[in-house]
């Protein structure tokens, strides 16, 4: 499978997309440059390509979004690669609304696993697609925000652009 990356520039700094034959396979951070969005990437052997035809889709929806706006991303995103249960987790993910949250065993009982909170972490640490698929509305049981890839002050500063009350 041939993949490659474009940078882009949003409010919160630079941004680097994967992209795969079938969607969006990887997306970074907002990053202070370009550099440090590339080393967020865990998609190895990539070369930069011409734009996508669907950049100017997502960096569109990524604007509103870095605004404030419920966005809805519609750009496809690559499934492939994720186990089944990493797929249902975050396929359910991708469904929490903007300014919502759930837990991890609510996550977890809602994809007919309810023992499996850890493994739910789990899952979400393999998410290629932050902010489109929203790990960061995933919170702990107790209200604590808890394991991130970006980083905690970025989940708190996410729910915090949308309004979300626990934070």
């Amino acid at each position: 499978m041939t993949k490659f990356y474009n940078l882009f520039i949003t409010e919160w700094g630079h941004m680097a997309a994967v992209w795969s034959d079938c969607g969006l396979w990887e997306l970074s951070f907002p990053r202070p440059d370009a550099a440090a969005a590339l080393a967020d990437l865990a998609t190895g052997n990539i070369t930069e390509g011409e734009a996508h035809p669907l950049l100017p889709e997502l960096a569109g929806q990524l604007k509103l979004y870095f605004r404030g706006y419920p966005a809805a991303f519609a750009v496809p995103v690559d499934w492939r690669g994720y186990t089944p249960f990493q797929a249902a987790v975050l396929r359910f993910t991708a469904g929490i609304a903007f300014g919502e949250v759930r837990t991890y065993g609510e996550v977890a009982k809602a994809i007919g696993a309810p023992k499996a909170a850890r493994a739910v972490g789990g899952a979400l640490g393999r998410n290629r697609t932050p902010i489109i698929i929203p790990c960061h509305r995933v919170i702990g049981a107790d209200g604590s925000l808890t394991g991130f890839s970006g980083g905690l002050e970025m989940k708190k500063a996410l729910l915090l652009l949308e309004q979300v009350k626990e934070v």
